[in-house]
């Protein structure tokens, strides 16, 4: 798989890009100082995985980046690499479609397992964050808050929600969006897995109920 690395720290890079660099299933292809370099890097070398730190002083921070990428890049998994063992930026990385969110303080071992674990296309989170996780879902729960699997979604993907149920076809929403057919159809598929919709007809309907088709 291929990687970028994201990291304002060169020592953080160097060590990141040593650590992966024996590995035969990983190559390193890019490193960025700050997410606005490292959102130039994804459009120019297409990579599997962005390892994104949250923390940088210059340019975009690795949460307004990742909610970039996962917006304009659906396919390309961001592992959020961090010191904030913290739930508030647990939650802003989650919200802003990162696929992982591990601490630099891990063992290497749990980071080749998350890489690996979210190139695959799956969620990764360090064990104590889990926990917290589900912990607070069950609270949520107790309290009778069932919460929106609508605000779920990111922007783009409620914008092709949006745009679908209206009667618009691929090529038209990319034109609108100014994306490629392909990321319409990536979009179109995780609103329908999110939502647990199986047919359009199901969209539209869901639409209705949310108010979507207010037409300009």
């Amino acid at each position: 798989m291929k990687i970028i690395i994201v990291d304002d720290h060169a020592m953080v890079r160097s060590g990141m890009r040593l650590l992966l660099s024996g590995k035969a299933d990983i190559e390193v292809i890019g490193e960025a100082a700050d997410g606005d370099e490292g959102i130039r890097l994804v459009r120019e070398l297409n990579p599997d995985v962005v390892l994104m730190d949250l923390s940088m002083p210059h340019g975009k921070d690795g949460l307004t980046a990742a909610a970039e990428l996962n917006s304009e890049f659906p396919n390309t998994a961001v592992l959020i690499l961090t010191m904030h063992d913290d739930d508030e930026y647990l939650f802003r990385a989650i919200h802003a479609g990162a696929s992982g969110y591990v601490l630099k303080s891990a063992p290497h071992e749990e980071l080749l397992s998350a890489i690996r674990s979210v190139s695959e296309g799956n969620a990764y989170l360090y064990p104590t964050a889990t926990k917290r996780l589900m912990n607070e879902y069950m609270e949520r729960m107790r309290r009778g808050e069932s919460g929106d699997i609508y605000e779920s979604l990111s922007e783009r993907e409620k914008e092709v929600l949006s745009l679908t149920a209206k009667g618009y076809a691929n090529k038209e929403i990319a034109e609108q969006l100014i994306i490629s057919v392909k990321t319409v159809e990536t979009h179109k598929s995780n609103v329908m897995e999110k939502l647990g919709l199986k047919s359009r007809p199901e969209l539209i309907k869901y639409a209705v109920k949310k108010g979507l088709l207010q037409f300009e």
